[in-house]
């Protein structure tokens, strides 16, 4: 998989970060493989994948609190309820296919 992120592809700002050795050999063996264009491109993408990733767990511990929460539960049970007849009715044309 290539990196397609270059400095045309948004805004950017110079800043300087102090990186392992290690990350800095490994990051150099994909660039001269021709997978990543230079070291700024994989980092861009490196925490571009990071802070997706943070999003993500977010997301998750917000629907894992809400899973406690007996208000938004008896709300769950309320909307099911009140739409539970419409539900039924297009359940049943879907499976005759009107």
């Amino acid at each position: 998989m290539a990196i397609k992120i270059g400095a045309s592809d948004f805004d950017t700002v110079r800043t300087t970060v102090v990186l392992p050795v290690r990350l800095i050999e490994r990051t150099q063996v994909f660039i001269d493989r021709g997978l990543v264009p230079n070291r700024s491109a994989a980092i861009a993408a490196a925490l571009e994948l990071l802070l997706d990733e943070i999003e993500r767990q977010e997301i998750d511990r917000a629907f894992d609190a809400m899973a406690t929460d007996e208000a938004f539960r008896q709300l769950g049970e309320e909307l099911d309820n009140a739409f539970a007849d419409s539900d039924w009715q297009a359940l049943l044309a879907a499976e005759s296919g009107s």
